[in-house]
C-alpha cells in the first residue's frame, strides 16, 4: 500500500472519529459494569484490534488504587469519574501512570472542591477545540506525506516506497517525541513548584 493510500485511509478514519461529547455522558451514577459498558460502547472505534479492551474492572480498580480516580460512592461512579476515565484512556497511550496522575491533579482537586465548575464543563471546554485541532492535524499530515513522497528519489525504485514509508513514520514519530517531551517538561516544572 502506498503512503497516499495509507494517508487516505487515515484521513477517512480521522473524519469519522468520534469522541464522547459532554452531553453524552450519563448524568446518573453508574455501577462498574454499566461504566465499562458505556466506555466500550462509546470508544470502541478507537481500538486497534477488535479484541482490545477499552476499560476493565481491573484497570478501574488500579486507577483508584493509584489515586488517578477517586473511590466510587457506594460502588457507583459519577459523571466526574467518567470524565477522568476518558482523560486517562487518552493519556495512557503515551504517558506512564505517574505522569497521568500529575496531569490530572487539577481535575482531581476540582472534583473535590465545591467552589468550581463540574469536571464536565472543563471537559466540554477542552473538547470544544476538537474541530480546529483536527483541521490543523490534517494539514500537518498532508505536509508530512508530501515531504516523505519527495524523499529518497535518488535510491533504486524498488527501495523508494519502503524508505518513504519509513520517512513518514519518522516524521510522525518525531512529532510525537517532541510533544511528549513538552508534556514532560510541563509536568516536571509543575512538580518543582
Amino acid at each position: 500500500m502506498t503512503n497516499d493510500e495509507l494517508f487516505n485511509i487515515f484521513i477517512n478514519k480521522l473524519s469519522n472519529m468520534k469522541y464522547i461529547h459532554a452531553e453524552d455522558i450519563p448524568h446518573i451514577d453508574l455501577y462498574m459494569d454499566q461504566l465499562t459498558t458505556f466506555m466500550e460502547d462509546n470508544l470502541s472505534q478507537m481500538k486497534r484490534y477488535p479484541e482490545d479492551k477499552i476499560l476493565t474492572k481491573t484497570m478501574i480498580n488500579n486507577y483508584t488504587k493509584n489515586k488517578l480516580l477517586p473511590p466510587p460512592n457506594k460502588k457507583k461512579y459519577s459523571t466526574d469519574h467518567m470524565v477522568l476515565l476518558i482523560f486517562i484512556y487518552y493519556f495512557k497511550s503515551f504517558l506512564p501512570i505517574n505522569d497521568i496522575q500529575r496531569a490530572l491533579e487539577p481535575l482531581l482537586e476540582q472534583a473535590n472542591s465545591k467552589d468550581f465548575a463540574k469536571l464536565e464543563s472543563i471537559y466540554s471546554h477542552i473538547f470544544s477545540f476538537e474541530k480546529s485541532e483536527m483541521s490543523s492535524l490534517k494539514e500537518d499530515l498532508k505536509r508530512k506525506l508530501e515531504l516523505s513522497k519527495t524523499a529518497f528519489s535518488d535510491y533504486p525504485e524498488e527501495k523508494q516506497a519502503a524508505l518513504q514509508k519509513f520517512m513518514l513514520i519518522c516524521l510522525l514519530g518525531f512529532d510525537i517525541y517532541l510533544k511528549k517531551q513538552m508534556i514532560e517538561t510541563i509536568l516536571d516544572e509543575k512538580e518543582e513548584e
